[in-house]
């Protein structure tokens, strides 16, 4: 099997596990707390983000704005004070990464990962 081949297995593995540990606090029955609910929430959008990333490459650009947006609102409308500030900043850089991929203003380094 080819390197990238493996590379690119290994990256489903990890999907499906973000995925998996998303949900099990659901399916074991846990108490759930808003903590635990907004870090399933971002666990499972990202692991669902990579397998999207992975099949449609093009896409890129717009499963990371997506995902800004999602880290950025779950984490300041659920999250408890200096936690939901620092996830509202995470989402809003991630937003504005997404939007500088669009317009092609980032250095060609960073453009390589939004551009296959």
């Amino acid at each position: 099997m080819s390197r990238i081949k493996t590379i690119k297995m290994l990256g489903m593995v990890l999907a499906a596990v973000l995925i998996i540990v998303g949900i099990l606090p659901i399916i074991r029955g846990d108490v759930l707390t808003n903590d635990s609910i907004a870090t399933s929430i971002i666990l499972i959008l990202l692991g669902v983000a990579y397998l999207i990333i992975s099949f449609k490459p093009e896409w890129t650009k717009a499963v990371f704005f997506f995902e800004g947006i999602v880290i950025g609102v779950v984490g300041y409308s659920i999250l408890a004070f200096p936690y939901n500030i620092g996830f509202a900043i995470i989402g809003l850089l991630i937003i504005a990464i997404a939007i500088l991929a669009y317009l092609m203003k980032l250095p060609q380094g960073m453009l390589k990962f939004f551009y296959r």
